[in-house]
């Protein structure tokens, strides 16, 4: 019992722009819900045909791409200590946790904060305070964007397809059933990588643990 209106949205050219800017903007406001966006905008686009799949995953990809390289820049211009909020807020906690890994485990930091808040403006901060080297964050910066749009677009459009007359529903269930995978793979990679970090002789202590509690999830 969809209305009229669902598909006039669906429809609307600024739907993906608004999309790109949501995904940008999550880089440093972690109240934006790109990722719900994402989802969201896969399943209308297989229950409706709008927007386009095809466009989706590039713009979420390359605005995740975008979003984290800006936080980049900003720490290798300013560092960690500059603002209050670096030290005394979650961020600034989060911060904590990995500013002493990223050089020892960039790979895994990078891909899993794009799964948790706070995580993603903490990694990409120390990332470049820390001088990373550009030739190595940089790609895995695109990959990790690519692996998050491909797997909230998949979720939203095989949810969409299952329930492809009700649109509103397909994306009311898309949208949780994405934060809960997103937790799983974001537990699995944790406990993974906390077992090749416990190995190292007198190393488990300097491994940061899980970056934020999985609760604040969008």
């Amino acid at each position: 019992m969809d209305d009229a209106w669902i598909g006039e949205l669906a429809a609307s050219a600024w739907l993906v722009p608004v999309l790109f800017a949501l995904v940008v903007g999550d880089a440093f406001l972690v109240v934006l819900p790109s990722e719900t966006a994402v989802v969201a905008l896969a399943a209308l686009s297989a229950t409706t045909g709008s927007p386009s799949l095809i466009a989706i995953v590039p713009v979420a990809a390359v605005g995740a791409a975008v979003g984290d390289g800006l936080c980049y820049l900003i720490g290798r211009r300013v560092g960690l200590d500059r603002w209050k909020w670096q030290r005394t807020s979650r961020i600034g906690a989060a911060i904590t946790r990995v500013r002493a890994a990223v050089h020892r485990r960039t790979a895994v930091l990078v891909f899993t904060a794009r799964y948790v808040p706070f995580a993603r403006i903490a990694v990409n901060l120390a990332a470049g305070a820390g001088r990373v080297p550009l030739r190595k964050y940089l790609p895995l910066s695109i990959a990790a964007g690519i692996a998050w749009a491909g797997f909230n677009v998949a979720i939203g459009a095989i949810v969409g397809e299952l329930l492809s007359d009700s649109p509103l529903v397909a994306i009311a269930i898309s949208v949780p059933v994405a934060i809960v995978l997103g937790l799983v793979v974001d537990r699995v990679v944790a406990g993974l990588d906390a077992r090749r970090a416990s190995r190292p002789a007198g190393s488990a202590g300097t491994e940061p643990g899980p970056l934020t509690p999985p609760s604040d999830r969008r």
